[in-house]
């Protein structure tokens, strides 16, 4: 399987990282181009051992997959740049937040196979929790190569694009969330006393004990936290105090309005 990657940044070098470790691509069928940083390509034609350049006449038509990875805003002079260079067996994948199907089908002006995604940063540590969408031409070996090459990242599942505001709310923007409560919790270990090296690395492995064990019962959030919620205890005492500030409607609110945001920035790519 051959794929062209037209941007190389932090999400690019991750997919491409975890798709050669995985086996999903080949270093020798793996091109990739960006704009003008020739830095940049030799960086990852070093690391990695990908073909890199700017032949783009030459390597797009020869690609099975290629792969939009530059920024949202230079979405439109991307597509139009490889037009005239899809065939009707490319099938492009986007990792463009904010930017939908229709948009790409209208710039590319000829039917496409196209699949539109959302990984999150976590695909730096092979952890991203990936979801995509599909146009009505992307065939069954078209997606499920999608779903190889995601998998190379993490987890990966197939929605309706109308659900991808939501998705990019929920674990587009989520990791933050968690790095936003961390950063409240190690800030109050350290005024507790706690070094800060201590309270980092009491933090750490309780986020990832927290996520092996909602991992291991089925996300069930709610019944975790009730069963370490004794009556009169520690952890009933600190939420008493979130619900008193309201904490779990705070952070509702905040998803929802990533997702309004999300469709928000989709709309400056509506022809």
């Amino acid at each position: 399987m051959k794929a062209v990657f037209v941007g190389a940044g932090s999400m690019a070098e991750a997919l491409i990282a975890g798709a050669l470790k995985s086996g999903a691509l080949q270093a020798d069928h793996t091109y990739v181009t960006n704009r003008a940083n020739d830095a940049r390509l030799r960086e990852l034609a070093e690391d990695f051992g990908v073909q890199t350049g700017y032949d783009i006449q030459e390597a797009v038509p020869k690609a099975d997959i290629i792969v939009l990875a530059m920024k949202p805003k230079d979405a439109e002079a991307g597509l139009e740049s490889i037009r005239s260079l899809i065939h009707d067996q490319s099938v492009i994948i986007s990792l463009l937040a904010g930017v939908g199907i229709s948009f790409m089908e209208k710039t590319i002006g000829k039917p496409c196979a196209i699949i539109r995604s959302m990984p999150n940063t976590s695909a730096a540590v092979g952890k991203s929790a990936t979801a995509i969408s599909l146009n009505g031409y992307v065939s069954e070996k078209q997606q499920q190569a999608a779903i190889s090459l995601f998998s190379a990242i993490g987890t990966v599942i197939t929605v309706d694009e109308s659900q991808m505001d939501a998705v990019t709310a929920v674990s587009g923007s989520g990791p933050a969330y968690f790095y936003y409560m961390a950063e409240a919790i190690q800030q109050a270990g350290e005024e507790l006393g706690l070094d800060h090296e201590t309270a980092k690395e009491l933090l750490i492995q309780t986020l990832l004990g927290a996520a092996s064990m909602l991992s291991k019962n089925d996300g069930q959030a709610a019944a975790l936290r009730k069963a370490i919620t004794s009556p009169g205890g520690t952890t009933e005492a600190a939420v008493r105090t979130f619900d008193e500030f309201r904490v779990k409607q705070a952070i509702s609110a905040g998803v929802k309005e990533a997702a309004v945001q999300s469709k928000r920035l989709g709309n400056a790519f509506v022809h």
